[in-house]
């Protein structure tokens, strides 16, 4: 086992980081004309545990932890409960491989990434299979720095992603590169971002792979630069969304206090950088320096999803490190947004231990269903070695769906 410090490395470097040309016109045409009438500051739910979600990802050998997780259909669609034959592709970063008995068993480690794939659109454990590589005969991540600016040590936390069917149904995921520092409290930094590029035909443990970096980041401190790919919404009719306008939106997370900050590119252009544009609070341009926050508050993943009424539903998790799961309406991908919705206190999970903490709330639109949102949120420990032996399997995501009432 790596030392507690290590361990809890990976894990912090998610919740700390600091966080075609287009016309100035708001996305506000393309928005569901229903959706102008309907508030931004309420919404009517219910909301209850995904128990068979949960149950998924608790497991006794091999994978049986992780955090970061996120989702796509392996068919570029990304609307809720989009095809009967669907393959999901989970991604998590820090993962945790082992075997568990009565207690954790010796011998077990963490790796900084790794994968799931899920053969069916339902819950169903005989139907998933995770996946790593192995170097030399020991495990490893499944993705491993290797850009003009890597150094040693460096390692990928991973971001939300996308099939790209602008270019060649290619799997895109945003990843932060991170780099140990060596300090006795919080011990790293985050150095760069970078789009790792699977091809089509690669499968898992998708040995095959480009890594492109993003310059936005490249040589400045991460609370000014903005961590860019904490969530994407593909606004595109391939992908299955109504009122499309046929954009990638990519949302970064900035500052200490969470901010929440927007570009949009044309799938096709999304290794262009050139072509990004970035939200200034009134129109969309080409200086990444003029962005305005859209939320704040928020947390270093999160997720979006198109309601059935038109309204946007931005899903994240209090302050990063707060008890609840909050939700914020907007009339675009973009906004404006409305109040911060509470939805789900996270105590019953967290109060097992005065160490625990809960973290990264987003939404699976592909796990959904319409006016259904599944929701994931992750478990973690401030004293991640000690409660590992005494919890074994607290590390990995929880689930809860989020119903939205009539009016």
């Amino acid at each position: 086992m790596k030392s507690s410090q290590t361990l809890f490395t990976g894990f912090l470097s998610a919740l700390l980081l600091i966080s075609c040309s287009d016309s100035p016109v708001s996305t506000d045409a393309k928005e569901n004309k229903e959706s102008k009438n309907l508030t931004l500051d309420s919404l009517n739910f219910s909301v209850e545990e995904a128990p068979e979600w949960t149950a998924l990802f608790k497991r006794q050998r091999g994978w049986f932890g992780g955090d970061g997780i996120f989702s796509v259909n392996m068919n570029g669609k990304e609307t809720p409960a989009s095809s009967g034959d669907s393959t999901i592709l989970f991604w998590f970063s820090d993962s945790m491989l082992g075997e568990i008995k009565d207690s954790l068993q010796p011998g077990s480690e963490m790796i900084n990434n790794s994968a799931a794939l899920l053969k069916s659109n339902t819950a169903d454990t005989a139907a998933i299979g995770f996946f790593w590589r192995k170097q030399n005969g020991r495990n490893t991540a499944l993705f491993i720095p290797n850009t003009p600016h890597t150094k040693k040590g460096d390692y990928y936390w991973l971001g939300d992603g996308f099939i790209n069917q602008e270019k060649n149904n290619d799997l895109y995921i945003f990843s932060y590169r991170m780099q140990n520092t060596g300090a006795a409290v919080f011990g790293f930094k985050e150095v760069g971002n970078a789009l790792i590029i699977v091809p089509r035909e690669s499968k898992p443990p998708f040995t095959t792979y480009r890594q492109v970096e993003i310059p936005f980041f490249e040589g400045k401190e991460s609370d000014t630069a903005g961590t860019w790919g904490c969530g994407v919404y593909v606004n595109t009719k391939e992908a299955g969304v109504a009122n499309a306008d046929g954009y990638l939106y990519v949302y970064g997370i900035k500052g200490k206090d969470k901010k929440v900050i927007v570009a949009r590119v044309k799938p096709a252009d999304i290794e262009s950088f050139q072509k990004w544009t970035f939200w200034d609070g009134k129109s969309w341009n080409h200086d990444a320096a003029t962005l305005a926050p859209v939320a704040d508050h928020a947390s270093n993943e999160l997720g979006l999803m198109q309601l059935q009424d038109g309204r946007y539903a931005l899903i994240f998790h209090e302050d990063g490190l707060g008890k609840h799961v909050e939700l914020k309406l907007g009339k675009t991908p973009s906004g404006p947004f409305g109040k911060t919705i509470k939805i789900w206190n996270c105590d019953k999970d967290i109060s097992m231990d005065k160490d625990f903490i809960s973290y990264n709330s987003k939404v699976h639109p592909v796990l959904s269903k319409q006016n259904e949102l599944i929701i994931s949120y992750n478990i973690n420990s401030l004293d991640f070695t000690n409660d590992l032996k005494q919890y074994p399997d607290f590390y990995r995501p929880r689930f809860i769906r989020l119903k939205v009432l009539s009016n």
